[in-house]
């Protein structure tokens, strides 16, 4: 986990805006994420290197897809498929569930 939290991009000083910050997480988390010729782009950092790596799959999931197709993404079944849920604190679950909810959020007005 704290492998693929060290492959994320290098994420812009000037994207660690309270905008920008995830409610809800225990570890500081920032999530930027916009719209480029119709496809969600999404970045995102944390003070914690598992959170970052948390955040690298959140990455992977939708990065690149349509806010339409971002919203067919369970990502919550898939944190859960991969048996991630069973190795986080509830606070660290906790905190996924309202990254996740957060992109879904952006994602749904994005989508308009």
């Amino acid at each position: 986990m704290i492998e693929l939290g060290r492959e994320l991009p290098e994420f812009p000083e000037s994207a660690r805006t309270d905008a920008n910050k995830v409610r809800g997480c225990v570890s500081q988390v920032w999530i930027d994420d916009w719209v480029e010729q119709g496809a969600l782009h999404l970045r995102g950092d944390s003070d914690s290197h598992l959170v970052k790596g948390l955040v690298a799959i959140a990455a992977a999931l939708y990065d690149g897809k349509t806010p339409a197709q971002a919203l067919a993404v369970d990502a919550t079944a898939i944190f859960r498929d991969l048996g991630l849920e069973q190795h986080l604190t509830p606070q660290r679950s906790n905190g996924v569930r309202a990254m996740i909810e957060r992109i879904r959020a952006d994602a749904a007005a994005m989508a308009g």
